[in-house]
């Protein structure tokens, strides 16, 4: 008589410290968010150091960066679902790491001008949309069992801190020091890792299952169902939509407040952003605890609050310069506090919410929403800053801000008690 073979363990580690693919990833991710933080302050300091940009070119600067993500987060999301991810996303960070290289490169040769810094901006945020919408439908095929997604998005909530504390601190040196062209180099090299790191991978990426229907917008569509038909995950992503919008909003325009207003140094800038990201880095590592201790839903509202409030202290900063500036970090260190804890809860929530065969349209819907109010925001606050002052369009954007708690109070996601069990794959 033949002994039947017992199918492993979803997981054979205690812990994602024992899973080595998954770490090569953290590695890449994390390396490659450290570059992006660079980008995204060398990038508007290029427009508007190098080429005296207005308020609204760099709003539309900033706004070319995100809008592909309302154009093709859907699209893409139907493509990643259909194929395995890891090829995607090793094609668009090579990709990311050519079109940033080309910023310096066209620089030293003298022909870099705001235009082609647009175009290369917009081009950027194509393959963004590509990796993002690929790698967090991706994490779960490391993963593998759901009781670890938690400690997924913890430690990648951390790496995202991490590189928000020390990428501004880095990019305000490097702009410094060799202009805000020539810091984007680091950028470029990030990708290179982040490429390495992936290709070193060796966990094999189940081929998506294939079913009778291919029709693009039938799927399209059922993504959108799922997601717009889940009270949980509409809820996180219509609030994810204006939480967004305010934090790109109110980053947007204090740049241009700090800098043409204030007159303060792209060093400064930098040490503002790296100080205050302290808040996000401490979020994402106490996550995990205040989670296991305190009712999910509740940490989501008091995390959400702390976001939407912090604007608020921008608006009422005054003084003398050294105190003005303690309350910019106090501001930003309260938003990204709560950002760190809420990013956690929110991914985790999607993962656990969504069949591994929606996983790429889920998340392509929340990168449509969430990127999407980012994109508005950028180009809003380009435009009100124009119109009314920088200072001015702060003020607005903090009273909105703090008005979206009225519909987080209203959330179902605040009455959850824990994550909800993974639903099967739909037949």
């Amino acid at each position: 008589m033949t002994a039947t073979a017992t199918p492993p363990a979803p997981a054979q580690y205690k812990s994602l410290w024992r899973n080595g693919d998954f770490l090569k990833f953290w590695l890449g991710e994390t390396l490659s968010l450290l570059g992006a933080q660079v980008t995204n302050l060398a990038l508007p300091l290029t427009a508007i150091l190098a080429f005296n940009a207005s308020d609204e070119q760099v709003g539309v600067l900033r706004f070319l960066q995100l809008v592909p993500y309302l154009g093709l987060a859907l699209i893409f999301g139907v493509w990643v679902d259909r194929a395995r991810r890891r090829p995607i996303m090793l094609g668009a960070n090579f990709t990311r790491m050519i079109l940033i290289a080309l910023v310096p490169i066209l620089y030293w040769v003298g022909v870099l001008d705001m235009v082609s810094l647009l175009v290369i901006a917009f081009a950027i945020g194509v393959v963004s949309v590509l990796f993002d919408v690929s790698w967090m439908s991706y994490v779960p095929t490391l993963v593998k069992d759901p009781k670890y997604y938690v400690e997924a998005g913890s430690k990648l909530g951390m790496s995202a801190s991490a590189s928000e504390v020390a990428g501004p601190g880095i990019a305000g040196v490097l702009v410094g020091a060799l202009t805000a062209p020539i810091a984007l180099i680091v950028d470029a090299f990030s990708y290179l890792v982040s490429l390495i790191s992936l290709m070193l991978i060796r966990s094999p990426e189940p081929k998506p299952e294939q079913t009778a229907r291919r029709h693009w917008p039938s799927e399209l569509r059922d993504g959108l169902k799922w997601v717009l038909g889940n009270p949980i995950l509409r809820s996180l992503a219509l609030i994810g939509f204006c939480c967004n919008l305010s934090m790109v909003s109110v980053w947007t325009m204090f740049l241009l407040y700090g800098t043409r207003d204030l007159e303060l140094s792209s060093t400064t800038l930098g040490a503002i952003f790296a100080t205050a990201s302290v808040g996000g880095l401490i979020g994402a590592v106490i996550s995990r605890k205040v989670i296991g201790r305190f009712r999910l839903g509740m940490v989501y509202l008091v995390a959400q609050s702390m976001l939407l409030v912090g604007p608020t202290l921008i608006v009422v900063a005054g003084g003398p310069q050294p105190v003005m500036i303690g309350m910019f970090v106090l501001s930003f260190f309260t938003t990204y506090l709560g950002l760190g804890v809420a990013g956690v809860v929110i991914v985790s929530l999607r993962q656990a919410s969504t069949p591994q065969a929606l996983m790429g349209r889920m998340t392509a819907v929340f990168r449509t929403l969430l990127f999407g109010g980012g994109a508005l925001g950028g180009l809003f606050a380009g435009l009100l800053s124009g119109r009314i002052g920088a200072h001015g369009a702060l003020t607005v954007a903090a009273v909105a801000s703090a008005a979206v708690i009225i519909a987080l109070v209203l959330s179902p996601v605040i009455r959850l008690r824990e994550l909800p069990t993974p639903p099967p794959n739909p037949t």
